[in-house]
């Protein structure tokens, strides 16, 4: 791994613009702060050098955004956690403009001040086309211990704790299919995140096994958040065949479709059901309380911060192989559920 002055010559600049940078702090104008990014993406740094990693006591919990409850959710349990094994934890927000650059200036910002390890939530690896694991690749050649939580790729050795969210859209969808409902659609996420493919296997498998048609017309892509499941929820009524529930990839995009059918005087449950995922606090308050399925956060969050520490403990026992642990959703039956109007 590089030093700062190897970083500097590289860049052009001086060892304290490198410093600034680093530690994010005023004074680098934009196009040299990219510069100098670019060149830490090249010659990753860390103040202690491969080999020489001291005991700082400190991980870093890296969460996409803060604005989904279900985010700050994971970070208030991984911090307990780690509080309990004996690290302090250091969080950052990932999401951004320039969401996967901003992510790798998170992670340098970490090395700069001494992590032992990291742990990603929904990591951006889960956002990109395959082949996008050469970033990853390098923090693991540089020694970096990581855990992902909800995220992972096979090409990867990053143990990987994760719900099923297979599952979670086969159960989602059984649900409604079992209140009576044939026409259910999938308020999903964007084309390229892995939950999105995953639920979208797990809804097709529902629907197969009771017959009906996994039918690519009941199905609507959005940017996650309520403002994109209202968008979705709008497609899908669009369309010549709108269906009768809907599954959705998060809570917050279960609240945005609830809206949208409001907005155009659909009443919820008894015209339209909906099925949201996460099991955030307002989905019990919201009205109609929202059907979800449930993360088991204390629990996966246990699992995270436990193998990280194992493997940053001198002699510690560390699990043989790719470490993965795969953690089963649960259905919460709410009031946004019932059989369609005859």
């Amino acid at each position: 791994m590089a030093g700062l002055a190897e970083i500097a010559n590289a860049a052009g600049v001086s060892i304290s613009t490198v410093s600034r940078v680093l530690n994010r702090r005023a004074g680098v104008n934009e196009a040299t702060r990219r510069r100098v990014l670019e060149v830490l993406g090249e010659l990753p740094y860390s103040p202690r050098g491969l080999g020489a990693l001291q005991r700082t006591g400190v991980i870093g919990l890296l969460v996409p955004e803060l604005s989904n409850p279900i985010f700050p959710a994971y970070a208030e349990a991984l911090e307990t956690r780690a509080s309990l094994a004996g690290y302090s934890s250091l969080l950052c927000n990932t999401r951004s403009e320039g969401w996967a650059l901003r992510e790798e200036e998170y992670v340098r910002m970490l090395l700069a001040r001494g992590v032992e390890g990291m742990v990603f939530v929904s990591p951006e690896i889960t956002n990109v086309e395959a082949g996008g694991e050469t970033y990853y690749s390098r923090l693991l050649a540089d020694g970096v211990q990581m855990v992902f939580v909800n995220g992972g790729a096979p090409g990867l050795d990053v143990p990987d704790v994760t719900v099923d969210e297979q599952v979670a859209g086969y159960l989602a969808t059984r649900h409604l299919v079992e209140l009576g409902h044939k026409r259910i659609g999938f308020v999903c996420g964007p084309a390229r995140s892995l939950p999105t493919r995953l639920k979208r296997a797990g809804w097709a498998a529902a629907l197969e096994e009771a017959g009906l048609s996994a039918d690519e017309n009941l199905v609507a892509h959005a940017p996650y958040g309520a403002e994109g499941g209202a968008a979705a929820m709008a497609t899908l009524l669009d369309s010549a065949a709108a269906p009768t529930a809907v599954i959705c990839s998060s809570d917050h995009m279960a609240l945005g479709a609830m809206r949208e059918s409001h907005r155009r005087g659909l009443t919820v449950p008894t015209q339209m059901s909906i099925v949201g995922f996460d099991d955030i606090p307002l989905a019990a308050y919201c009205t109609p309380a929202l059907t979800t399925l449930a993360q088991p956060i204390a629990e996966m969050a246990r699992a995270a911060v436990d193998e990280l520490v194992q493997r940053l403990t001198p002699g510690g026992r560390r699990s043989s192989g790719t470490y993965s642990r795969v953690f089963r959703p649960r259905l919460v039956v709410r009031e946004s559920t019932a059989p369609p109007a005859p």
